[in-house]
């Protein structure tokens, strides 16, 4: 959810080697590959290196059917270097790779609150606005053809939900404007890929929900070419149960395909007094993730998007990088030796309607 915690992958067999607690942890039986059980393309974020990596890609070959850049299609990458010198080394490999391996990729992301001030500082007036249309252009445009989707804005809401965030984009465009004219840049770069508002914490946090409901029938009202809904899914374990599912349904009543785009759930709390054991922890974990699976199966067909995991293994999780990490934390569907986790068991428990 930010940039700087979306670190690149470390090497694999330093990071296997610090989780201590993998092997001593059953693996859950018989939990079948993700991929021909989803209802929808089964899918995961991806980092460039990754792809240098033989036990991550055997293990997305058989559980993944698409994919999303994590970092390297964003803004803060793409423009490292400048307005005009775009930087498009690690994400044209991402594209060469889902196209060599038979995989959809999905963009992620074109406008997000969080990146480009500092590209866009020195501009104003018609010179933003040309680099405004000029970026989704020139990104958007260059993967047309190759992209089955656009997350095309990123998180425009507040954490409290009490308003929609303020940023570069909207001091010129105003709040909801930035987000319609986005859009429709988008559009016009590429009119076959499917264009998603993606967000976070709408299932968990009621008045954010209601904030996103309500951006949503704006935008649809005024004409905007939102075509998608991009639940992330950043999930957590104390999330009250039923909460899941009753948002899911109310996402749905727009009718518009549905997108679990950033599935994981930490198994950590802010609660200091929170003595539960690992294992009461994966249970209450388990089933927050199969309540999400079940309520995104029973969604009608035509609006089961895709439903993608921020991550194939524990130890390639935003949660999983840094000093914090305590090697305990399993927010993914496998660990460090690609083995399933208690979340996949309760995804394919979910999937199966059990």
């Amino acid at each position: 959810m930010t940039p700087t915690r979306r670190t690149l992958l470390a090497a694999p067999l330093a990071l296997a080697a610090c989780d201590r607690f993998a092997s001593a942890e059953p693996t859950p039986p018989n939990v079948p590959p993700l991929k021909p059980i989803s209802p929808a393309p089964f899918g995961t974020a991806i980092k460039a290196l990754q792809i240098d990596d033989p036990d991550w890609v055997a293990l997305a070959r058989a559980n993944v059917s698409q994919l999303t850049p994590e970092w390297e299609m964003k803004m803060e990458y793409i423009l490292a270097n400048g307005l005009d010198r775009p930087n498009f080394d690690r994400s044209d490999r991402i594209a060469a790779f889902a196209q060599a391996e038979g995989m959809a990729l999905h963009g992620h992301t074109l406008i997000w609150y969080s990146q480009g001030k500092e590209a866009f500082a020195s501009l104003s007036g018609a010179a933003f606005d040309r680099a405004f249309d000029g970026y989704i252009a020139t990104v958007a445009g260059r993967y047309r053809g190759k992209v089955r989707s656009w997350d095309v804005v990123n998180e425009p809401i507040l954490d409290d939900g009490s308003g929609m965030r303020d940023c570069h984009w909207s001091a010129r465009y105003g709040h909801d404007g930035y987000i319609l004219r986005a859009f429709e840049q988008a559009r016009a770069a590429d009119p076959e890929a499917v264009l998603f508002l993606n967000e976070y914490n709408q299932e968990s946090v009621p008045a954010k929900g209601a904030q996103f409901l309500k951006l949503v029938e704006r935008l649809l009202k005024v004409g905007c070419p939102l075509q998608g809904l991009g639940l992330q899914s950043h999930l957590w374990i104390d999330i009250q149960p039923g909460v899941i599912a009753a948002f899911m349904r109310e996402a749905a009543q727009f009718g518009l395909p549905i997108h679990v785009s950033e599935l994981d759930c930490t198994l950590r709390t802010e609660d200091r007094l929170d003595f539960r054991s690992q294992a009461e922890r994966l249970t209450a974990q388990s089933a927050r993730v199969a309540e999400l699976a079940r309520a995104f199966a029973a969604l009608p067909r035509a609006q089961q998007f895709a439903f993608t995991v921020w991550g194939l293994r524990d130890t390639d999780s935003w949660y999983r990088q840094g000093d914090k990490d305590d090697g305990k934390d399993e927010p993914l569907p496998f660990d460090s030796f690609g083995r399933p986790n208690p979340m996949a068991a309760a995804l394919a428990a979910g999937f199966g309607g059990q």
